[in-house]
């Protein structure tokens, strides 16, 4: 009897620590399926918005802090603004198509309102919310008299200036624009910058055309391609002595102006007044890629045309 006791009470306990470790597992692994879920959504918000988490806040003397970092979809580009902020009356939409519920129609001139940039930080055109209506971030979209506008400051990114509505007036994004940072040290912030073109520049080595009396050289061409906002133009040398002197000249004669050809396989021509009659010659070519420093364009064959 004693051991058919200790039986049942062993089976019990074997099946109470398996039921126990089984809750635990299952425990464990939600708090895992959890935290990773946490993560990811942590991690979606930050890689979707371009504000700062900081410097997040617009102000308004009625409905207070406006926050354009907390909805995680906010976003800074060349061309416009996305997403919608958050505030007190609810949902401020940057842009018809990326509102909370987008209308059917924002395709439409009509329909298509949204915040614009021209890509220098200048910002114009509609937000809208459900409580206030539009909020206008210029003075010329408006067609008000009284000049203002919401401005991104293309190196470090700092909104500027000040959005207007008909129901709760100003909205301020730095707090230097009324002055007050002393007190309340605030404004919204993007991680949305003009970078600037970067020009990079080869010097080619020395051709000899072999013509003891020298040569005229005509024209100069590349081949290539040339993506849009990026340039390529040359600067021309030419002497009478294969170690120059070398002086790089454009078409005035200076070395402030560039030969620019309007495209790959276009030539351009060269002033024959600072280049005939010289047995050697030199190019000197300069890359400039876009604004954003994306695109640069790409050089395969520089084709210079002489003559004796």
């Amino acid at each position: 009897m004693e051991n058919y006791k200790n039986f049942i009470f062993n089976k019990f306990f074997i099946k109470f620590r398996d039921d126990i470790l089984k809750y635990i597992t299952l425990f464990v692994l939600l708090f895992v399926v959890i935290l990773i879920f946490t993560f990811l959504i942590f991690n979606y918000a930050d890689a979707a918005t371009n504000i700062d988490a900081t410097y997040k806040y617009a102000w308004n003397d009625v409905i207070g802090w406006i926050d354009f970092y907390s909805t995680g979809n906010v976003n800074v580009s060349s061309t416009q603004l996305t997403g919608y902020a958050t505030s007190s009356v609810g949902f401020i939409a940057l842009d018809c198509a990326t509102s909370p519920s987008p209308p059917a129609g924002c395709s439409t001139t009509f329909s298509n309102w949204k915040v614009t940039n021209d890509g220098s930080g200048n910002l114009t055109g509609w937000a809208y919310n459900d409580a206030i209506g539009w909020i206008s971030f210029d003075s010329g979209t408006a067609s008000s008299s009284y000049a203002y506008q919401v401005t991104v400051n293309t190196s470090t990114g700092d909104f500027s200036g000040w959005a207007w509505n008909d129901i709760v007036g100003w909205i301020s994004f730095n707090c230097l624009q009324p002055n007050i940072c002393a007190t309340s040290n605030y404004k919204v912030k993007t991680s949305w910058v003009v970078l600037g073109a970067l020009t990079a520049d080869l010097t080619s080595s020395v051709f000899d055309t072999g013509v003891s009396t020298g040569v005229a050289i005509n024209t100069i061409m590349w081949q290539g391609n040339q993506p849009s906002g990026t340039s390529v133009k040359f600067q021309i040398a030419s002497s009478a002595s294969s170690t120059g002197p070398w002086s790089y000249f454009g078409p005035d004669g200076s070395n402030t102006t560039y030969y620019q050809p309007t495209g790959d396989n276009v030539p351009s021509q060269i002033n024959l007044a600072y280049h005939n009659n010289h047995r050697y010659f030199r190019y000197k070519i300069f890359l400039t890629s876009n604004a954003g420093q994306t695109l640069s364009p790409r050089v395969d064959d520089v084709i210079i045309n002489w003559s004796p």
